[in-house]
């Protein structure tokens, strides 16, 4: 009699097991790939099959350079909407207008670079131009 009420249980105990296995199983088969993949990715990097780029934007996850350049040219915009702070955004952009060209390209490719945009030739082009 026990035998009868055993034998489903232990056909129950069985799959969960077997289920348990099969996850595990799938557990280490993706993080294999995980790791084969990455490793794929750090080879071609090295062989110059992957662009520079690439590689710059996975080094910058966590960055918070590209969210205080954002902060630092939103901060103007909205406070000329204030009415009190008017005078001095104004006065501030009229300093910034003095600057010399080469420092302000300078500040146009400090914050493309660290917004992820390959400023250099651009720039480069800058500097060259001559002011009429």
């Amino acid at each position: 009699m026990w035998q009868l009420l055993l034998k489903p249980l232990m056909g129950v105990a069985g799959d969960a097991v077997k289920g348990f296995v099969e996850t595990k199983k799938l557990k280490t088969e993706t993080k294999l790939t995980e790791i084969k993949a990455n490793k794929k990715r750090l080879e071609d990097i090295a062989a110059g099959k992957i662009k520079w780029e690439a590689s710059a934007v996975d080094q910058m996850k966590g960055s918070k350079k590209d969210e205080f350049v954002l902060l630092a040219l939103m901060i103007p915009a909205i406070c000329a909407f204030v009415k009190p702070l008017q005078p001095h955004i104004a006065d501030g952009f009229l300093i910034l207008s003095t600057l010399p060209d080469y420092y302000k390209h300078l500040l146009y490719m400090a914050c493309s670079v660290s917004l992820g945009y390959r400023a250099a030739p651009g720039v480069m082009g800058l500097f060259g131009k001559k002011k009429k």
